[in-house]
């Protein structure tokens, strides 16, 4: 099994450097924090909140998948240049629309970067309406 990288608070890391390759690396889910049950629902997929990923021939996000738990909902995929390429920087970002079935959400995403491997953000939890 691959090493799985997390997300840690950024605020809490001391060296500049270090804040850039966790941040950019990381997937952060943004959406709402209730659905209703069998309608459309938007969630984002955005890497890194305050760093953007480079977009170079041989390091890019190549990936960004979303889960239900275990289940996977849906799978964007990038190839190099998508960004601009040549050193260009930026976030990948995708919106999956899903529909809702069950009573939450407990959303998490995974995002894969050909030189840095996995990472995972913490879950989010959406609540399902009627």
């Amino acid at each position: 099994m691959p090493k799985i990288n997390r997300y840690v608070d950024i605020s809490t890391v001391e060296r500049e450097a270090k804040k850039d390759y966790i941040d950019r690396h990381s997937p952060f889910i943004h959406c709402a924090g209730s659905a209703k049950l069998g309608e459309k629902f938007p969630v984002t997929v955005r890497m890194g909140s305050e760093y953007p990923h480079p977009d170079d021939t041989e390091h890019y996000i190549q990936s960004i998948q979303l889960y239900n738990g275990p289940t996977l909902l849906a799978e964007g995929k990038f190839v190099s240049g998508t960004l601009g390429g040549q050193g260009a920087k930026g976030h990948a970002e995708v919106t999956f629309n899903i529909v809702p079935s069950g009573s939450k959400l407990e959303l998490s995403a995974l995002s894969y970067c050909t030189k840095h491997g996995l990472w995972e953000c913490d879950p989010v939890v959406v609540t399902v309406e009627d």
